[in-house]
């Protein structure tokens, strides 16, 4: 079968929706579906920086791309601040807020600018092509948690927003980067 990528995107936009209103209104359930949450949304970006971003980039998108990898890394800090709070406490409401507030935030930029843009941009076909390559690079990406990228991803962050010199960084100089970049 064949999916368009844009659809499939905001079919995880909507999964992503669900999965808030269960963490804010089911307290209970919050071990359970907190690392779910971190590890769709860790999926999702993968996937939209390894074969999403480059095709908005080469379609007219440069600028679109590099906001929305900065929001990716943003939100990736926050989802590992997350991840280590205690589900219990007033300080797990504050951070499931920011993420919340920041992924909204994101989705909503997100299905204004980038994803027509993609439709009006790009042939049908060439939409279902990024949706066979979104769908099976979230698969590989499913379970992964914030701040597991591998070199070679953090690599493609960083040419999503532009930043020279990114290969000849060690890893580690590169998340200090990409983190800089986020905090903008």
């Amino acid at each position: 079968m064949q999916y368009d990528v844009v659809d499939l995107i905001m079919q995880d936009h909507r999964e992503v929706e669900r999965l808030f209103d269960e963490l804010r209104n089911h307290p209970e359930k919050r071990p359970l579906l907190t690392p779910v949450l971190c590890g769709l949304l860790v999926a999702h970006s993968r996937a939209e920086e390894s074969e999403v971003y480059p095709a908005a980039r080469d379609a007219g998108g440069e600028d679109e791309v590099e906001h929305s990898q900065e929001e990716h890394a943003e939100a990736e800090q926050l989802l590992a601040k997350l991840l280590d709070t205690d589900y219990d406490s007033p300080a797990y409401e504050k951070a499931l807020k920011d993420v919340v507030d920041s992924i909204t935030h994101h989705v909503e930029e997100e299905e204004k600018t980038v994803l027509p843009g993609m439709r009006r941009r790009l042939s049908a076909t060439r939409r279902y092509e990024l949706g066979e390559l979104f769908a099976r690079s979230r698969a590989d990406h499913l379970g992964e948690l914030p701040g597991q990228a591998t070199r070679e991803e953090l690599l493609v962050q960083a040419r999503n927003i532009g930043l020279e010199g990114a290969s000849s960084m060690s890893k580690a100089q590169l998340r200090r980067e990409l983190h800089k970049a986020a905090s903008r």
